[in-house]
């Protein structure tokens, strides 16, 4: 995993296994997300968060967050969280030893940022223009 400077915000991304039987009940839930949830998520740090399902019961989520650990932290002191966590626990047999999904999911390893290569192949343009 790349270093990040202190105060960057980075995107992160992670994986769960929903159960494929429950699929549609899982996309019901998460087309009404209670708005005490999505404001907790909000003032905890979880901005541009957004969930991704494939077929088989692939979860992939994406967000962007100072501080990952520091935005689940914050999560795990609100009572809407232990709620919600409760009620999603059972979409996920694969956490069968009581974990639950926000601390269950497999944090990617960001290998490519298109961004950061072009500002970086810029930089080095620059300084290639520089030297003539």
């Amino acid at each position: 995993m790349r270093p990040r400077r202190t105060g960057e915000r980075r995107r992160v991304c992670f994986t769960l296994q929903v159960d494929p039987a429950r699929l549609a009940e899982y996309r019901a839930r998460h087309a009404r997300v209670w708005p005490e949830m999505l404001r907790a998520l909000r003032d905890a740090g979880w901005h541009d968060y957004t969930l991704h399902l494939r077929s088989d019961g692939l979860l992939v989520g994406t967000l962007v967050t100072d501080d990952l650990q520091a935005a689940v932290a914050a999560m795990e002191r609100t009572d809407v969280n232990a709620r919600w966590q409760a009620e999603m626990a059972e979409f996920f047999p694969e956490l069968d030893d009581g974990t639950r999904p926000d601390t269950g999911m497999q944090v990617l390893e960001e290998i490519f940022d298109l961004d950061e290569q072009l500002a970086a192949a810029d930089v080095q343009r620059n300084e290639t223009d520089k030297s003539y």
